[in-house]
């Protein structure tokens, strides 16, 4: 028996919103037996760690409806329709903060929740940051702030950051690891939060 031997025998599509889509699948198992499976489809989404000269993270607060709070993240948004990943990280980083980034380094690409949902992230590093003009989506209401980045290792450690995307995304910063390359960045001990 091969753990992958999957089947899908039936697919319905129970709602197809601007996010996401919700379907449930009939799904036959590696032994013969059959279950049903929902799973959300999402077309991707980045996060980027905007990281000033200073050692300061770029990060936002904003209200999540999902949890009914508002937290403290890493700009982040959904890939559009024929854009690049990267591309999508240079728009975010205008529309939610403002600025733009001389050099975008890929941190690391994930499944956020691969037990209900494809849905595929995109982690950038931003760096040599100067102003961009951009505005948030209608429906985003954003308070800008800016945390060193030992400070942001700390608050992950403390429960204050507690989205996943931003404590990856700055946990790797903070370690100084990429996908691309070693990242030197200054006042990171490299010991970890």
């Amino acid at each position: 028996m091969d753990i992958g031997d999957h089947e899908i025998l039936a697919s319905e599509e129970l709602f197809n919103g601007r996010v996401v889509k919700l379907s449930i699948d009939e799904v036959r198992l590696p032994d013969g037996r059959t279950a049903r499976w929902e799973r959300v489809s999402h077309p991707g989404a980045v996060g980027i760690v905007p990281l000033l000269e200073d050692g300061r993270v770029v990060m936002v607060r904003q209200y999540r409806h999902a949890v009914g709070g508002v937290l403290l993240e890493i700009p982040a948004g959904k890939l559009d329709t024929g854009e690049s990943p990267e591309d999508t990280a240079r728009r975010e980083l205008a529309e939610e903060v403002g600025l733009k980034a001389g050099e975008m380094l890929k941190l690391a690409e994930f499944y956020n929740s691969p037990g209900y949902s494809d849905e595929y992230f995109h982690l950038f590093l931003a760096r040599e940051l100067s102003p961009e003009p951009g505005e948030p989506e209608a429906d985003e209401f954003l308070e800008v702030e800016k945390i060193p980045l030992e400070e942001a290792a700390r608050m992950i450690s403390n429960g204050e950051i507690r989205d996943a995307k931003s404590i990856i995304g700055i946990s790797l910063a903070f370690l100084g690891g990429s996908i691309d390359r070693d990242l030197d960045i200054e006042g990171s001990s490299g010991d970890g939060p």
